[in-house]
């Protein structure tokens, strides 16, 4: 827990700077960021807060796939993977080359779609929620929420704890969709694997 600390608090600085270019970026009005709910719409807000996590989830899911490659894996996220049992303190447990790809997603995305501030900032409360409830290590719905139609397509923390324990499946960050349609979804998820989690988390 306590490297999982270290690596997370480098990844706060680099965050926190990716955070500052922007702001600096949008006084001299170079960002598509706005502060008027009206200027596009209140439905646009709904939308485009969809919008981007759905272009997160597939940027997330393609870079952790590359960051997997051998040639790639020590440099970029080996650091995430000294956790075999993920903890809320791994959520954010980046090596600096993985930190600064993460944090370009949030940094590019206010020059391609206009965004409002709260927009913006729901997307990264959004991130981080879901990212330490992914880390959690137990699970907190019941067994039938890989199989219902709706939840299915979501993760959570029995989806990626069999990531971190065999590191060839589940990829994604918010949805199961880039995992089910590129073959990387274990087959076994929602049957032996959760049951076996939950019952070392009971």
């Amino acid at each position: 827990m306590l490297r999982d600390i270290k690596l997370s608090s480098l990844s706060t600085v680099v965050f926190a700077l990716g955070a500052a270019f922007v702001i600096s970026m949008y006084d001299r009005g170079m960002t598509l960021l706005y502060s008027n709910p009206y200027q596009h719409g209140l439905w646009y807000l709904g939308f485009s807060f969809a919008a981007v996590l759905i272009l997160q989830d597939a940027y997330f899911y393609f870079a952790h796939r590359i960051f997997h490659h051998p040639s790639l894996f020590k440099w970029f996220h080996r650091g995430h993977h000294r956790s075999g049992d993920p903890t809320p303190w791994t959520s954010f447990a980046f090596d600096l080359p993985e930190a600064i790809v993460q944090a370009f997603f949030l940094i590019g995305i206010v020059f391609i779609l206009p965004l409002h501030f709260i927009t913006l900032i729901s997307v990264v409360m959004t991130m981080t929620i879901w990212t330490v409830w992914n880390h959690l290590g137990f699970e907190l719905f019941p067994p039938s929420f890989p199989h219902h139609w709706f939840t299915k397509w979501f993760i959570g923390p029995t989806h990626h704890s069999l990531h971190h324990r065999k590191y060839t499946v589940h990829y994604g960050l918010y949805f199961t969709f880039w995992d089910k349609l590129l073959g990387t979804q274990d087959p076994q998820y929602g049957y032996e694997f959760d049951s076996a989690l939950r019952r070392e988390s009971a």
